[in-house]
Order: C-alpha cells, then sequence, then structure tokens
C-alpha cells in the first residue's frame, strides 16, 4: 500500500489511481450516510421529496456537520416530512411557520423564498431534472448550475437570498450545488449516491470543491491553484477524468476522507 504522505510525483497516474481507488472503496459504503448530510435525502422514497430534501440540505451543507444534520433535521420537520407536498400546496400560513429557521445566513425569509421557487420551478419548468439536464455539457453541468440559478431566482426574492446559490460563470467552486448534484446523478452501487436522475451522465459530474478535498488534491498534486474558485475546480476535474472518465467525481470520497477522517 502507498503510504499517505507520498506526493503525486513520487507516484506515476498507475500507482496513484490505485491509491485513490483504494480509499475510494474504504469511504463509498453505506456507513458514510451517518455521518453525512446525504442522509437526508435517504429519508424519503419518492423522486420528489428525495431531490427537495437534497437541495434543502445541500443549501445549508456549510459548517459544523452536526449542526447541518440538525438543521436539515428541522427543515423536514417544519414541512411535515412532506418536502415535496409542502412545496406545491404551501399558503401563506404554512411559509409564516418557516420565519423563525436559521442556519448560519440562511434565515427564514431564505426558507421560504426557496419553497416559492421551488414550486415555480415544479409548476412551469418540469422539475429540478429537467432544469439542469436542460443545460449540460461534454464534461460540465457549470453551465447548467449558472442557468439554474438564473431560473431559481426569476420569482420575486429579496436580494439577499441570492447569495445562497453560487454561480459558477462568476467564478465560485460551487461545492454545495456540485455535492447535490453528484448526489441526484451518481449511481454507486454502493448505496450512497442516490442516482435517482437518470438524463444527466456521471461523467458531467463535478467534484464538491471546499477546503478538505482542495487541501489533500493539492498534496498529491493533483490541483496546483490555491483558491478553492472555479478555476481550480476544472483543473481538479481535468486531473480526475484522466483517472476515471466516466465516474471522475467518485473520487470525491477518497479526497474528502483522506483530509476529514485521516488527517492527510
Amino acid at each position: 500500500m502507498i503510504e499517505a504522505g507520498l506526493m503525486k510525483e513520487k507516484m506515476n497516474m498507475e500507482e496513484l489511481k490505485s491509491f485513490l481507488d483504494e480509499k475510494v472503496l474504504l469511504y463509498n459504503n453505506p456507513d458514510f450516510i451517518d455521518t453525512d448530510p446525504i442522509q437526508i435525502p435517504h429519508l424519503f422514497t419518492q423522486k420528489e421529496d428525495i431531490e427537495i430534501a437534497g437541495f434543502l440540505s445541500a443549501t445549508i451543507a456549510w459548517g459544523n456537520r452536526k449542526m447541518i444534520i440538525n438543521n436539515a433535521k428541522k427543515m423536514m420537520e417544519l414541512m411535515g416530512n412532506s418536502p415535496y407536498d409542502f412545496v406545491m400546496s404551501h399558503n401563506e400560513e404554512h411559509l409564516e411557520s418557516l420565519e423563525n429557521f436559521v442556519h448560519r445566513t440562511f434565515n427564514g425569509i431564505d426558507f421560504a423564498t426557496f419553497i416559492q421557487s421551488l414550486k415555480n420551478i415544479y409548476t412551469n419548468h418540469g422539475g429540478l431534472e429537467s432544469v439542469f439536464a436542460r443545460h449540460q455539457e461534454n464534461n460540465s453541468l457549470q453551465q447548467s448550475i449558472s442557468e439554474f440559478k438564473k431560473i431559481f431566482f426569476e420569482i420575486a426574492h429579496q436580494q439577499r437570498t441570492q447569495k445562497h446559490i453560487s454561480d459558477p460563470l462568476n467564478g465560485s467552486a460551487a461545492k454545495r450545488m456540485n455535492m447535490f448534484l453528484r448526489w441526484m446523478v451518481r449511481n454507486d452501487n454502493a448505496g450512497v449516491d442516490l442516482g435517482i436522475w437518470k438524463n444527466i451522465s456521471s461523467s458531467n459530474l463535478s467534484c464538491p470543491l471546499d477546503v478538505h478535498s482542495g487541501n489533500v488534491a493539492r498534496k498529491l498534486g493533483l490541483l496546483n491553484r490555491k483558491q478553492n474558485d472555479a478555476k481550480a475546480l476544472f483543473e481538479l476535474d481535468t486531473e480526475l477524468r484522466l483517472l476515471d472518465s466516466t465516474d471522475p467525481v467518485k473520487y470525491d470520497f477518497a479526497l474528502f476522507g483522506l483530509g476529514v477522517f485521516e488527517g492527510f
């Protein structure tokens, strides 16, 4: 086994792939679910419930992981644990019940706007999968994320709420959106990623780039750029596609696991 301190220059691509594939097998398994916000969409069986639960959980996925999970569960409870029904049949009184919700800078106003926007997407745009699938490109969903943001905020909203969806075309790595897309699109045969979207290819997914995965990628020589931004994401994606062109984002499990659980 290759020691976890060796850098890319000390390994050829074959050795690096073998090392990372081993880490994917270690972390891409059902035990991962218990410590990750992905457990929230796993609570549901209906497609629309799964994707709405996943989208809202991914939206607040920054900060302490335990707090993220607890607050995502609160979001589900506030929607009667029937997110799709709540989105489609809510009234003003239902929205008022959300006003005390807060997760860091995401508050009740943002939550209510997200509910209204989701209803617009399901009513007028064919649902979440349809919006993202419409603008996918070969090896990239970054244009899709940017177009999704435009559609999401076509309803009346406060300017403050826009910050909760990143735009890759404005330089963001869009970590939470890429994580949500991994959950929905990737079918890992291990029971972690849900793989309920069939109109988007896993080959088009991007790694959810954050502090942990970025630092590990730099130590392994997969990433040179210092900022975790859109340019860094493109650089990392290019390298990961050399390792596996059909399922590049599986290496998110390896990079994240090495950073969070092994202190690599």
